[in-house]
């Protein structure tokens, strides 16, 4: 039940047809775990709490530099060298309080993914590397938990949802991470931030429409990006969608999967 503080406070999505009182209900009943409180994650979990999303998680293991404050707007100066979970709680508490924060000061790896991820609704991944998004991926898959996972780059973006193990309406099932990139790239092929550099405003739009496509997931309206590929690029501000499909072939949901656990991850 909404109190009412509550109504008030989240009455401009409860007068929305597509939300209302019970799309409202179900953001306050909803666990959403986000993987990294960076450029991605501060404002995909700010406008989550905003929204009025029950628990939030945040896995980060990292501390505030000053480098991360030109896209990082979860983080402010005077946290400089605070772990990052513990900023983003201080500032998802002062945003809205009803929302209950959950910091894992850790790293993800094949050990503890499946069980942080079995005590969430969904998971956003907002890392930074490809190790870590094809070990979410495939986790999420095993423990059978929806994924919205975003990629940042210099000048470019984007955005897609996976429910691998689930099917469509024809009784497909839907496409994984890896139907959409079979294999990560060489290393060191793909510049990292540090090398590259990031437009700061760049990532907050990512990370907004991350935020967005979760509550859409959550309440239940509009057409999911499922199978859908949402690239904007950032120069000329152009929007594309690519859509893609399951490859019968892919290791992990494929007609003879090899993936049936987390061991081939570190």
């Amino acid at each position: 039940m909404l109190s009412p503080t509550e109504l008030e406070r989240y009455a401009r999505h409860i007068v929305l047809q597509e939300v209302g009182g019970p799309g409202q209900a179900k953001l306050q009943q909803a666990a959403v775990l986000v993987i990294g409180a960076g450029g991605l994650g501060a404002p995909v979990l700010m406008y989550l709490a905003a929204a009025g999303v029950g628990r939030l998680g945040a896995v980060d293991d990292d501390t505030v530099s000053l480098s991360n404050l030109q896209r990082q707007i979860i983080h402010g100066t005077p946290d400089l060298g605070r772990r990052k979970v513990d900023s983003a709680a201080d500032r998802v508490q002062a945003l809205n309080p009803h929302v209950q924060f959950v910091g894992h000061p850790l790293r993800l790896n094949a050990g503890n993914a499946l069980d942080l991820f079995g005590g969430y609704d969904l998971v956003i991944d907002g890392s930074d590397n490809f190790a870590t998004r094809y070990l979410v991926s495939d986790g999420c898959y095993l423990a059978r938990k929806p994924l919205i996972t975003g990629a940042l780059g210099a000048f470019d973006g984007s955005v897609t949802t996976i429910r691998a193990h689930e099917r469509n309406a024809a009784g497909e099932l839907n496409p994984s991470y890896r139907c959409l990139f079979p294999e990560p790239p060489p290393p060191g092929a793909v510049p990292t931030c540090q090398e590259a550099g990031v437009l700061g405003a760049l990532a907050g739009m990512i990370g907004s429409m991350m935020a967005l496509e979760a509550i859409r997931e959550i309440v239940g309206f509009g057409d999911s990006l499922v199978g859908r590929l949402l690239m904007i690029d950032a120069r000329a501000m152009r929007f594309e969608t690519l859509r893609y499909r399951r490859d019968p072939h892919n290791p992990l949901n494929g007609d003879a999967p090899t993936i049936v656990d987390l061991s081939g991850h570190r």
